[in-house]
């Protein structure tokens, strides 16, 4: 029973996926590619951080949602937090 199970089933099943690598590595061979890492989105250097004044997040005053209150401008990092600020 076990010899039977391993001659008819995972033999061949080793061999296959042995085969079926050694045919990638093949394939796929050529020049030697190299994943590099994902690089950072680019931000402008020097600009102003504003703190989010509902959480406390430091924002860009480049890319944050702005609103005037009072006469000041007032920065948020998402319409949540300048909702929140609004109905508070």
């Amino acid at each position: 029973m076990f010899r039977t199970l391993i001659v008819e089933f995972l033999l061949p099943l080793l061999l296959f996926l042995l085969l079926r690598n050694m045919l990638r590595g093949f394939l796929s061979s050529g020049p030697l590619r190299t994943a590099r890492p994902p690089q950072p989105p680019p931000v402008s250097p020097g600009g102003e951080l504003k703190k989010d004044p509902v959480c406390g997040t430091y924002v860009s005053t480049a890319t944050a949602l702005q609103e005037r209150v009072k006469g000041e401008v007032v920065y948020f990092c998402s319409q949540e937090c300048r909702d929140r600020y609004r109905h508070s």
